[in-house]
């Protein structure tokens, strides 16, 4: 029987951060750590909060009755990186020199892989990260945008699609390495991925604007009246980027991207609200129904999951539409804390090697 390896698993957002310590694929304890905006705002770069927050960290860990030397491996989330394969990477100079810069960018995420390897080392123990929001295995073809001088590009829920990805596989008597399974992800983005035997071949920017509209991101968009709007003088660079994300989808038309709002809406007889939420649905299907094609058919399991895989109306209004295509099944919530502690197990298991940045 293999060991128990003690993990620490470490996902840092904007005002909390999330931490969770695991023997082996059993919970010792989860905790959400919140930052107030006081003391977030004391600091002028993402990177300069890092010594705050780690003290924060070994504090909650102690408290919580786990001695920080007791642990085989810290666990961060992984940041916005050049773009990589998925996987579970050593955390190495050159990974951490990227994440402080913010090479692709600033997101409190870039944080997850710094303090995972101080601790690790005070402790010398090896640090990781899991399948970063960058993952990119896209295939070349699904590269080209039908403009040269605009890439599709790979920017995803990579951690969750993995990880449930994984588990349909596991559920299916295989490994992840030899299915097709299609997952959508639904949440405040919404991603939908097309894994061929473990690699996310094709998948839509969640972050930027393509695919299916979500609660407060539109989506693709009719290109030409973007163009219009964008030159129309009414509007700025930051203006239009807002309305994209962060003030699109749902919310730009019902004013909440509470979905359980939308729901309660719809429960009152409000037919604007139903008529957008199913609107979301028939993107998320045709989305789906686009990658069965990536995939030409040979779909094992199509996998909903993430907040919104919560709402029957919603699980159900998708299903309608793609149940022919293949077995739908549904891992409502993100369970980011236990996919970031069983990437590290996999290594220290010896089911996987853990690669390089």
């Amino acid at each position: 029987m293999s060991k128990k390896f003690k993990i620490l698993a470490i996902n840092p957002g904007s005002t909390s951060t999330k931490i969770a310590v695991y023997a082996g694929e059993e919970l010792v304890f989860e905790k959400t750590l919140r930052h107030s905006a006081e003391e977030i705002g004391q600091y002028e770069k993402i990177s300069d909060q890092l010594d705050f927050r780690r003290s924060v960290i070994e504090e909650a860990v102690s408290e919580n009755g786990v001695k920080i030397e007791d642990l085989d491996a810290i666990v961060g989330r992984g940041g916005l990186l050049k773009p990589i394969a998925g996987g579970t990477y050593s955390v190495s100079e050159g990974m951490i020199e990227d994440l402080k810069v913010g090479v692709l960018g600033e997101h409190a995420s870039n944080l997850g892989g710094i303090i995972a390897k101080e601790i690790a080392e005070k402790i010398d123990v090896p640090s990781f990260i899991v399948d970063p929001v960058v993952v990119d295995e896209l295939q070349d073809v699904a590269r080209i945008s039908g403009m040269p001088e605009l890439e599709r590009k790979s920017i995803f829920h990579a951690l969750n699609q993995k990880a449930t990805a994984r588990r349909v596989a596991n559920e299916l008597g295989k490994k992840y390495e030899e299915i097709n399974v299609i997952v959508a992800h639904l949440g405040g983005g919404v991603s939908v991925g097309a894994h061929e035997n473990g690699r996310v071949v094709d998948v839509a920017n969640a972050l930027d604007g393509e695919g299916p509209f979500s609660p407060e991101r539109t989506g693709g968009l009719p290109v030409g009246d973007l163009a219009k709007m964008c030159f129309s003088g009414k509007y700025t660079l930051d203006d239009i980027k807002k309305k994209i994300k962060g003030n699109g989808g749902i919310v730009a038309y019902l004013g909440t991207n509470d979905a359980r709002e939308v729901e309660a809406m719809i429960e009152e007889g409000n037919e604007k609200a139903k008529l957008i939420y199913e609107a979301m649905a028939y993107q998320v299907a045709k989305e789906i129904g686009a990658c069965s094609t990536v995939l030409k058919g040979k779909v094992d399991a199509i996998v909903l999951t993430g907040g919104i895989a919560y709402s029957k109306m919603m699980v159900e209004w998708i299903k309608e539409r793609v149940s022919f295509i293949s077995d739908v099944t549904v891992y409502a919530g993100e369970d980011e804390m236990t996919a970031l502690a069983q990437g590290g197990l996999r290594v220290l298991n010896g089911e996987e090697e853990a690669k390089t940045y």
